[in-house]
């Protein structure tokens, strides 16, 4: 993957990125959306992947479920791996399918052993068909699970460790999973580990008001990236240096120039970074 930044692919923005836009480093897509023989959304795909390294995004292969990831998906995604040679593929650290029931969902595991395992296994699975290394990246969080032996910081590691798997470190989960569980976001970020990060997410989040619970934030993707997710990132690049950054926004997506906007202060701090160290 190229120490850039990049943006996920919107169909609103093709023109914009079929012209060729010298400040997009690289696209991010979702998977599933391209897994198929042929149709104008893989013809656009195979189009923008002659200008932009690709990276492929999974939302569908429930590696923290139970059952084993399923092995029409597993082959779908590698003939779309193979057809397009992405410079990356990333999944989440999730479950949405049980004993074939699907849910429009990515839901979360409990940090256990047993689940460590697991997902260990599926990773491999993944790794082994595809033939190269997978980016997990860590989810969101609105509750406390019961069952939990390790804090997630550390199932990562091992996980990484066990799989030689990469870690997509999604900055607005960690700050999202802070707010709602209450722990420290730059203290997660400080036992992250961070020479296993292949790619950056950056996102916006919304504030809810349930009736019992009080305030949640929140992952929708659907508003520009907060201040407080941007002084983590900038955090982050202090430590870590420069990495491959993608700005996220798949619901309410404005005009591409409002995304560029946000993508260029990323590359900014960036620059920052190697200005300092250099």
């Amino acid at each position: 993957m190229p120490v850039a930044v990049g943006l996920g692919l919107r169909r609103e923005h093709a023109a914009q990125l079929l012209a060729g836009c010298a400040d997009v480093g690289f696209l991010e897509v979702h998977a599933e959306n391209y897994m198929n023989a042929g149709g104008a959304a893989l013809e656009l795909l195979e189009r923008l992947a002659d200008i932009y390294p690709i990276s492929l995004h999974g939302v569908a292969l429930s590696l923290g479920g139970m059952d084993p990831p399923d092995r029409a998906h597993l082959e779908a995604l590698r003939a779309l791996v193979e057809r397009v040679r992405p410079a990356a593929v990333s999944e989440h650290l999730a479950w949405s399918a049980h004993e074939g029931i699907y849910f429009n969902d990515l839901l979360p595991i409990a940090y256990s052993r047993a689940a460590l395992d697991r997902v260990c296994d599926h990773v491999k699975a993944v790794q082994d068909l595809i033939g190269r290394a997978i980016l997990l990246e860590n989810p969101a969080r609105y509750y406390p699970l019961a069952g939990g032996e390790f804090e997630e910081t550390e199932f990562l590691h091992r996980l990484a460790e066990r799989t030689g798997c990469r870690l997509l470190l999604d900055v607005n989960n960690v700050y999202i999973s802070a707010q709602n569980l209450g722990f420290s976001a730059a203290r997660y970020l400080q036992d992250f580990p961070v020479d296993r990060i292949g790619e950056v997410h950056l996102a916006g989040h919304e504030s809810v008001t349930l009736q019992l619970e009080g305030r949640k934030l929140l992952d929708s993707h659907g508003a520009p990236v907060a201040d407080p997710v941007w002084e983590l990132y900038a955090d982050l690049l202090a430590r870590t240096g420069r990495l491959p950054t993608l700005i996220e926004r798949d619901n309410d997506v404005p005009a591409f120039d409002e995304l560029l906007a946000e993508l260029r202060h990323a590359r900014r701090l960036m620059g920052a970074i190697g200005a300092r160290r250099g």
